[in-house]
């Protein structure tokens, strides 16, 4: 699938509890495989954002924001009939052929599940949440069990499905754990999105990796 650079117009955009959800129209883009990535670009700021996919209708790519950041702020703040430039799709994304599936989110990692869950004929989901308001996001993934902090994600039965999860470092290592044969989508800065800068790298067995080529999504195993 090619990766293209187009200059999208913004459809609009609307809270889902304390995140937003930024559509944009499609022009030539295609979604790609779910867990792939965008490199949004960020108005005021010098460099793009990494976004996984939430949504494909049609005609549409959806990005769910947290905005925890000058970037994302930006984002966040643009209105119907803004224009920004986007890259992609980019990275690696899940594999499908999985036989029992669960999808497992924390947080913002709930982002790339929705359209993963479509692709997948909607299998169950769990999504863990820090409060009561950001699990107003779950209403992306209807159907979905939701537990909200203390309680984790992890606490659940995961065992016999193949898990492909999405969430902050600490619930990615407790899942891997755990479920060796799950994958799972990481993050990390990215500057350019294709692997000329590696600013994303991570140490994976004893090697360096760029997330923004070899993952986002890994096996737990590596």
């Amino acid at each position: 699938m090619s990766t293209r650079r187009e200059r999208l117009r913004v459809a609009g955009s609307e809270p889902v509890g304390p995140y937003t959800l930024l559509r944009l129209e499609r022009g030539g883009l295609e979604p790609g495989v779910p867990g792939q990535f965008f490199m949004l670009e960020a108005p005021g700021r010098l460099l793009p954002r990494p976004l996984s996919l939430c949504l494909a209708p049609p005609g549409e790519l959806a990005f769910l924001l947290d905005p925890v950041g000058p970037g994302t702020e930006a984002l966040c703040a643009l209105d119907a009939g803004d224009r920004i430039h986007v890259l992609g799709p980019l990275g690696n994304g899940y594999r499908l052929d999985v036989e029992r599936p669960l999808l497992v989110g924390g947080g913002i990692g709930l982002a790339p599940l929705p359209y993963l869950a479509e692709a997948l004929r909607f299998p169950p989901a769990v999504l863990g949440f820090r409060t009561a308001r950001h699990a107003e996001a779950a209403a992306l993934l209807p159907g979905a069990e939701v537990v909200v902090d203390p309680v984790l994600v992890t606490a659940c039965n995961l065992e016999g499905f193949d898990v492909l999860a999405c969430g902050p470092e600490p619930m990615l290592h407790a899942i891997a754990a755990t479920c060796p044969g799950a994958q799972l989508a990481w993050e990390a800065r990215m500057a350019c999105g294709y692997g000329a800068c590696y600013g994303c790298a991570v140490e994976i067995d004893g090697e360096l990796k760029r997330l923004c080529v070899e993952g986002p999504v890994l096996d737990a195993a590596a």
